[in-house]
Parts: structure tokens; C-alpha cells; sequence
């Protein structure tokens, strides 16, 4: 088939090479504007020979941008593969080629439905994970399915970025070559999503990250693995902004995160010390040890080079 791809980063690019591999025509790529670093899927575009458009929106107040529709209608693609696109396609564009669009996603849809679900997954403690392969349509996430993974049990140790690189990234290449595949051979066969276990989660900034030190050690300690690398999780270290990293959480003695009671070495917040290199905060239920922060606009450092002493209050 010929297919125009709308993506960025390495996923997309690994999406487009097996498509490729596959015997299929990239007949162009929509990878986002130039911007401080090189995007793969653009990289891969130019190295390949592959019609590279990297425009910034495709709608303006609310309609389609007729020269976006033309320029798309022009490649004469048969299918639009979404790997990781951040952009809102207008139905103009979704619907034109002859077998529409196909979208990933990474979660087991109609779960964590929104632009950050590795995030809310752990930070919302979701015990199992996957992917999703859709049809997308005029809502978030909301088409019906067509290929649908699971990826096994959310660890206690999980980080976003292991979500997805260690488990969801490969799995995801893997259930976009067999849509593909079932589109080509005519065997697909889509699925309108229930809204049984639905749920809807927007992007995680400034407030979402922040961290209440009332919360369960085990909130807490979810909160700043699912926002590892990014925005990472914040609190205040006196006047300056403090973002944490390598969570690990450790219940106290006799089950005080069951009891909601707070840890007997120190009040939900409270440094505690720099132990083997981490640095350790008292939290309800326990402490937390965490592998590295970020002062300020600063570096991620190793925890042992923030400036903190035992005792400090955080918050």
C-alpha cells in the first residue's frame, strides 16, 4: 500500500522503516517543525528520500487548511499511519485515503484515553498495560480498535520512560505491522470501543506534577515515577523549585502506610539524609530514596550533589 505516516521521534521512525521493510511505499512524512533536536523520523525521511512536511497545525479555527487537505491528497496515500503524532488531523485528511487512518496508543483503550497515559498509568496505579492500535474519529482516543496487546503488569518500579522503552515501544512497532498487515490483506476487522472501564486524562503539567507530602508514601512515590524523565515531579527546597527522580518507596515498620499514620523518623517531607548516594525523605507509611534531582532550571544531578541537609522540610 501507500502510506503517508504523521509521527515523530524514534518510534515513528521505527513504525515507517518495518512498514517499508514490509514491501509498502512511504509516499510522505509528517514530522513536527525543526526544533532544538534533530527528530529520527525527519532524519529518517531525508536519509531515505521520503516527501518530508513538517507543518505545525493543520487546522485553523476549527477547519481543515485547504492547501494542508491538497498537499496530503496529492500523495495518493491508501492509508495514514499515526505512530506517535501529537497533531490534530482534520476528518478531511483522517478519512481521505481508501482505509482511513490507523492511530496507536499506549494503553488498553478505553483506559487512559488522552496524550498522557505511561503517566497517569503509574501515577493512578493501573496494575496492567498494553497497546492499542485504532481507527481514530472526531474524539480523543474514542475509534474503534483493531489490534489490541497487553504488555503484562505495571512493576513497583516503573518510570514512564521504562513503560515505554522496556515494554510498550516494541510491542507497539509489533501491533502497528500486524494492523497494517490485516489492512492490507483485508482481514482487519475494527471494534467500537465500550465505554465500560473508559476514562479520560488530560497532560501533565505544572500542577499535576506537584507533590502533597499528606498523600501515602505509595501516591507519592507513583507520582514521581510516572512523571520520570518528564515534567518530573516538583516540590520546594526553600525558595527554589526541586524536581525528583528514581523513586523508591520502602513501607515503615508495622504497616503504617495501611493505617494512613505518619513515619516515626520524621513529619511527610522531611530529608532525612543522602544514603549509598540517594537521598532519603520521610513520607506517610515510610521513605522514599530517590536516585537524582533537578534544582531550579538547573542539571539533573546525582542525589549526593543536591545541596540538602537532613532535617530540611519540603513543601
Amino acid at each position: 500500500m501507500k502510506i503517508a505516516v504523521f509521527g515523530q521521534a524514534a518510534f515513528g521512525k521505527d513504525v515507517s522503516v518495518a512498514a517499508s521493510d514490509a514491501g509498502h511505499e512511504i509516499v510522505g512524512v509528517y514530522a513536527p517543525p525543526e526544533g532544538r533536536r534533530p527528530d529520527p523520523l525527519a532524519e529518517e525521511a531525508v536519509a531515505r528520500g521520503w516527501p518530508l512536511f513538517r507543518h505545525r497545525r493543520f487546522r485553523s479555527k476549527g477547519r481543515a487548511i485547504p492547501e494542508r487537505v491538497d498537499e496530503h491528497r496529492a500523495l495518493g496515500a491508501e492509508l495514514n499511519l499515526m505512530p506517535f503524532a501529537t497533531v490534530f488531523l482534520p476528518s478531511e485528511i483522517l478519512d481521505a485515503p481508501e482505509h482511513g487512518s490507523l492511530c496507536f496508543h499506549p494503553s488498553l483503550l478505553p483506559a487512559y484515553r488522552g496524550g498522557a497515559a505511561l503517566a497517569w498509568q503509574i501515577i493512578l496505579g493501573a496494575e496492567k498495560t498494553g497497546v492499542t492500535v485504532f481507527r481514530p474519529d472526531e474524539g480523543v482516543d474514542t475509534g474503534p480498535i483493531v489490534i489490541q496487546r497487553e504488555a503484562g503488569e505495571i512493576s513497583p518500579r516503573e518510570t514512564a520512560a521504562s513503560l515505554y522503552f522496556d515494554k510498550l515501544y516494541p510491542l507497539g512497532v509489533q501491533a502497528m505491522m500486524q494492523a497494517v498487515a490485516s489492512v492490507a490483506d483485508g482481514t482487519a476487522r475494527f471494534t467500537a470501543q465500550t465505554e465500560l472501564g473508559a476514562s479520560f486524562q488530560g497532560l501533565v503539567g505544572e500542577p499535576e506534577s506537584r507533590i502533597d507530602w499528606s498523600l501515602s508514601g505509595a501516591a507519592v512515590d507513583r507520582l514521581i515515577r510516572g512523571c520520570d524523565p518528564q515534567p518530573g515531579a516538583h516540590t520546594r527546597l526553600g525558595e527554589q523549585t526541586l524536581r525528583l527522580f528514581g523513586s523508591d518507596f520502602t513501607p515503615g515498620p508495622g504497616s503504617p502506610a495501611a493505617s494512613g499514620e505518619e513515619p516515626s523518623d520524621g513529619a511527610p517531607g522531611t530529608i532525612l539524609a543522602v544514603e549509598d548516594g540517594r537521598l532519603i525523605i520521610a513520607v506517610v507509611g515510610g521513605r522514599i530514596s530517590l536516585a537524582k534531582g533537578k534544582l531550579a532550571d538547573g542539571k539533573k544531578v546525582a542525589a549526593r550533589e543536591l545541596p540538602v541537609a537532613a532535617g530540611t522540610q519540603l513543601g
